[in-house]
C-alpha cells in the first residue's frame, strides 16, 4: 500500500468506525503508549530483560501497525502529506549523512 492510500484508508476508517479523530494531544499520548508497547516487546524479546509470560503472546507486527496507524492519524489531522514528508526527510538524511556512516569505524 502506498502512503497516500494508507492516509486515505485511515481517514475512511476514522470517519466510518471512529466517529472522529481524537484531538492532536490525545493522539500524541496514544502514540507514546503504542511506542511504549513496542519498546516493551523489544526490551524483553530482543534485549536483556526477561520476558514475562503475559508478554510472550504480544505481536510485534501488530504493535508496529498501531504506531503507524496513530502516526497516520496525526498526519491526517494536521494536514501533512506523509509520502512527501518521507521523500523530503530521505533527501535531508542523504545530504547530511552521505558518507558519515560509511566512514564510521564502529560500523565496520
Amino acid at each position: 500500500m502506498e502512503i497516500k492510500a494508507l492516509q486515505e484508508e485511515v481517514d475512511r476508517w476514522i470517519k466510518t468506525y471512529g466517529v472522529r479523530y481524537f484531538n492532536e494531544l490525545t493522539n500524541t499520548a496514544i502514540l507514546m503508549e503504542e511506542v511504549g508497547e513496542v519498546a516493551r516487546i523489544m526490551a524483553r524479546r530482543y534485549g536483556e530483560q526477561s520476558e514475562k509470560e503475559s508478554d510472550q503472546h504480544k505481536d510485534l507486527a501488530d504493535e508496529l501497525a498501531d504506531v503507524i496507524f496513530v502516526l497516520t492519524c496525526i498526519a491526517n489531522q494536521t494536514g501533512i502529506d506523509l509520502e512527501e514528508a518521507v521523500k523530503q526527510n530521505l533527501l535531508k538524511k542523504t545530504k547530511r549523512d552521505e558518507y558519515r556512516h560509511q566512514n564510521n569505524k564502529k560500523l565496520s
